[in-house]
């Protein structure tokens, strides 16, 4: 169990090197884009994937030992220190044009793989405070929405054309970004009319989390520009919106191109092979194992430490960093992607539903 253990140690390397590129500023202030979509992506292609699970008897051991949630748990205040100290850096250093746009960047960087990752993993638990944990993560990329759309929305529709973070085949990056997005946000209204409506509460009442969430987001830059001023609010929305696209482009690759069969009924049950995996080690350590996408779809509760590896699940060329890289540049992908897929059509590893 040690060595499980401490490899998730990993994961926290990213609050420390936004950390010391806060502090040292410089040339530093590069260094957390340069490690997440130059090193690690470089190590993962080095590193052969791991394809090992879990024995049964060690992963009912593992998955409520309370080790693995407090890792979990130490990513809230490390996100809300560097929420801190990035806004005292913006406010109270003169900054340089590349200082001030690596920074930027490098926070944004970590609203994506702290805050919105963690919030996910959080989001899928059931104890409230987990749940608070969440919302806090997810409200440092202003994306609280996300808690009831992802939940109720996309899990539910997945690999679907009623999910707008599904993507298709042939559409690239750019466009899903507006779709899913844009798509996202308004059923997240939908999901929240129709709750209301069956609570029989109204529309100014504490049942409507989405007016929460955004009087919490107004709230919050409200006081980031009491304390800090307009340009702090800026430098953070721009944060929290690269936040919100490296989510979104994880959404894109994780089931680009899968579809489930249409039924009579509905669709098809969401099976193993209708998400992309990475077995990838490094990107599965950095991002909470959010790449072994397949079992958490398969079955949403299972934590991320005991999440496995599917011999029917599509593989992905590359990790998750690599092809999230990848991704921003819609010929190299589809050129990958889809001589990939026909690979594993070929193998029937893949459902020819394009």
């Amino acid at each position: 169990m040690v060595s499980l253990f401490f490899k998730y140690f990993l994961a926290l390397s990213t609050p420390f090197i936004i950390i010391v590129c806060l502090t040292f500023k410089g040339y530093y202030s590069f260094v957390p884009v340069i490690y997440v979509f130059g090193i690690i992506p470089l190590l993962e292609i080095v590193m052969k994937p791991d394809k090992i699970n879990l024995a049964l008897k060690s992963e009912k051991k593992f998955e409520d030992h309370f080790l693995f949630d407090l890792l979990l748990y130490l990513i809230v205040p490390f996100q809300i220190y560097c929420t801190y100290f990035f806004l005292e850096t913006i406010a109270a250093s003169t900054l340089t044009t590349y200082e001030l746009v690596g920074l930027t960047a490098s926070f944004g960087i970590g609203c994506g793989v702290l805050g919105i990752n963690v919030g996910h993993e959080l989001g899928h638990r059931n104890k409230w405070y987990e749940r608070v944990f969440a919302l806090i993560l997810l409200g440092s990329s202003l994306y609280m929405h996300f808690f009831i759309e992802h939940n109720k929305g996309h899990h539910k529709h997945v690999a679907s054309p009623k999910d707008p973070a599904s993507a298709e085949k042939g559409e690239n990056v750019y466009h899903f970004w507006y779709k899913s997005i844009t798509g996202s946000y308004l059923h997240a209204w939908h999901i929240q009319r129709v709750d209301l409506k069956r609570q029989r509460s109204s529309f100014l009442s504490f049942s409507n989390l989405m007016l929460i969430f955004h009087l919490l987001e107004l709230s919050l830059l409200g006081i980031i520009f009491f304390f800090y001023g307009l340009k702090a609010v800026i430098c953070f929305s721009v944060s929290a919106f690269i936040g919100i696209l490296l989510l979104e482009t994880v959404n894109y690759i994780e089931h680009y191109g899968l579809r489930r069969q249409k039924t009579k009924t509905g669709y098809s049950k969401v099976l193993p092979h209708h998400s992309w995996n990475s077995d990838h080690p490094i990107g599965r350590v950095l991002l909470f194992e959010v790449s072994r996408h397949s079992d958490h779809h398969y079955q949403a509760h299972r934590k991320y430490q005991v999440l496995r590896h599917f011999d029917n699940s599509p593989q992905m060329p590359y990790g998750y960093p690599a092809m999230i890289l990848i991704a921003c540049f819609p010929s190299l992908w589809f050129k990958i992607m889809h001589k990939h897929m026909k690979d594993l059509e070929e193998i029937n590893l893949l459902e020819k539903v394009n």
